[in-house]
């Protein structure tokens, strides 16, 4: 309601801002003409008599004052005065006896320099016009009856104008705001019936490609992501709780057996060895889910520093093979580029390892002579890793389910692991605005592509 309200007083601001504007021009126009046809009666009314005073054969003072005194329709309070260039006065005539007007010296002075003045005395408009020919200055003055009432009545108008058209303007802002807000309560009320239970649920939305229908949009959007995230965490708790609670299950099995009577030392020892297995196994799968945790959010907590590239992978030998000595890793540093800048990102060093050994012992693990190839490449902006295998390869429908956590695809589940591997890698590779990719080819072999942003092109923040 309060939103309501602000729409509606803006809107009538601003019509009465345009209104206010509108009537003052309005007003403003006429009175420069109300004042400009006052001056044009006084300069002519001057400059007659200045004509008249010029032919005292035909126009003496007695017969000026009786056409002067002739009423003149909406002009009252007439007064005419003239002066000689020694500013002495030698004629005047006013519609009231004792009325006239003091004129200075310095006002003659004036006139005679402009040629023609204008002002205000009191109600009355004055001309004083300068007769250059006769050297004569004429003062004319008189109130402009209509002219006047006139203005006052279009300042009428204007007011009842101006405050009709506020009234106008806040009931138009009232209704056009509840029109304007309808859609929007529309979408508040259709995210109000949303929860974490109905996150299937999506706003309607129209078919004009308006304001609205983008905010409906992106609310939907929202709502998949949303949705999309929902359903990756059910599915992470999910398998997470079946491959904590493997291990759990059977150590407690094989302690409960063991306890059901006495044993000889060997039949403990082999229990010991058995739990102690389902232990590492469960050691290294919490220290997974650990370090898959570290990586799901952003970039802002973690060290980032300049890496050469070529520097983390030359770690990877030696570091695989500790893993298992039947792996090896054949590294290819071809046409590396000539400026070390271009090898340099910005990054985790030791994240960065950590996702490119997970595909790299991944590679050795699958393939059948347990070997991985690992390429290095430079383009003007990116990185290129690729690790190449000889394996049983991927099938194309698996491509965008091996980074889902858990997932493990049919043939692999004979061997041993957990299905974070390359979930931990995808998020990693994505914390340092880079991408990767997979081809494979079944019976042949896998090849994983990593691109990473160089150094000053792309820096994570």
């Amino acid at each position: 309601m309060h939103v309501r309200i602000k729409i509606t007083l803006l809107f009538t601001v601003i019509i009465f801002l345009l209104l206010s504007l509108l009537c003052g021009s309005i007003y403003y126009f006429s009175y420069n003409t109300r004042v400009e046809n006052s001056k044009a009666q006084l300069t002519n009314w001057a400059l007659t008599t200045s004509h008249k005073l010029d032919q005292p054969d035909l126009y003496d003072q007695i017969f000026m004052k009786k056409i002067d005194s002739v009423p003149i329709l909406f002009i009252k309070n007439k007064t005419v005065q003239a002066y000689n260039y020694l500013n002495k006065r030698i004629y005047t005539y006013s519609d009231n006896a004792a009325d006239t007007i003091l004129v200075t010296n310095e006002v003659l002075d004036i006139s005679r320099l402009n040629n023609i003045i204008f002002f205000n005395a009191g109600k009355r408009d004055v001309v004083v016009y300068y007769d250059k020919n006769d050297r004569i200055v004429v003062l004319a003055a008189a109130y402009d009856e209509q002219g006047r009432k006139d203005l006052q009545y279009l300042k009428f108008i204007l007011w009842l104008s101006l405050i009709v058209g506020i009234l106008i303007a806040f009931t138009a802002g009232y209704f056009f705001s509840k029109v304007l807000l309808q859609p929007v309560k529309k979408i508040a009320d259709e995210v109000n019936t949303i929860s974490a239970q109905s996150l299937e649920h999506r706003i309607k939305s129209g078919n004009v490609n308006d304001e609205w229908n983008y905010l409906t949009e992106t609310l939907n959007d929202l709502l998949n992501r949303l949705q999309e995230s929902f359903e990756i965490q059910r599915r992470f708790i999910s398998a997470a709780s079946h491959e904590l609670s493997t291990p759990l299950t059977s150590i407690s099995s094989q302690l409960e057996v063991s306890l059901q009577k006495n044993r000889m030392p060997e039949e403990y020892r082999l229990v010991m060895q058995s739990v102690y297995q389902d232990v590492r196994h469960l050691s290294k799968l919490t220290q997974t889910l650990l370090e898959f945790a570290t990586v799901s959010g952003d970039a802002g907590g973690l060290e980032l520093n300049l890496i050469r590239i070529d520097e983390v992978l030359m770690r990877l030998p030696g570091e695989i093979t500790k893993m298992d000595k039947s792996y090896s890793v054949k590294l290819a540093f071809d046409q590396l580029p000539d400026d070390e800048a271009m090898l340099l990102v910005f990054g985790n060093a030791e994240l960065l390892f950590t996702a490119i050994q997970n595909i790299v012992s991944n590679a050795c693990k699958y393939s059948n002579n347990r070997l991985a190839k690992v390429k290095l490449s430079v383009s003007q902006s990116v990185i290129i890793i690729s690790v190449e295998d000889e394996g049983k390869g991927i099938p194309e429908n698996e491509y965008q389910n091996i980074f889902q956590p858990f997932y493990r695809t049919e043939d692999s589940r004979s061997i041993m692991g957990f299905g974070v591997g390359l979930p931990l890698v995808n998020r990693i590779i994505k914390l340092h605005k880079g991408h990767i990719k997979v081809n494979s080819v079944v019976g042949k072999g896998t090849t994983f592509n990593i691109q990473l942003p160089i150094a000053g092109n792309d820096r994570v923040r």
